[in-house]
């Protein structure tokens, strides 16, 4: 029987593998098997950690808002409980920016809601 060579195409698929691991150190960025693995399982994390990335930002995001709120006297849970209750829907990136950057802003929108109900 003859000898088939084989081409490019399983060295092209290697040296992708390689060259996506190639930050890591030992073999791991050095033999094919063990890159193969750690591309694996850094691709695992990757997926994990997005959703977990999300329900960070929004814990931060809380979390200051529950600050400027409390600055004006009223807990996060009644400030959200009253804009759900006057129908405005909270985008809680938005109003933690506005929180953290231009806290008088943030207060005039307290006061405009007419919060002393709240508390």
């Amino acid at each position: 029987m003859t000898r088939v060579k084989r081409g490019y195409i399983a060295r092209k698929r290697r040296k992708k593998i390689l060259a996506f691991v190639s930050g890591s150190r030992g073999a791991h960025s050095k033999l094919f098997r063990t890159a193969n693995q750690r591309k694996a399982r850094a691709l695992v994390s990757a997926h994990r950690d997005r959703g977990k990335r999300k329900r960070d930002l929004r814990r931060l995001w809380i979390t200051r808002i529950n600050a400027a709120a409390r600055a004006n006297g009223v807990s996060y849970n009644r400030f959200i409980q009253y804009l759900y209750k006057r129908q405005l829907l909270p985008n809680r990136k938005t109003l933690a920016q506005i929180a953290v950057l231009d806290s008088n802003c943030f207060s005039t929108i307290f006061k405009n809601l007419s919060c002393d109900e709240i508390g």
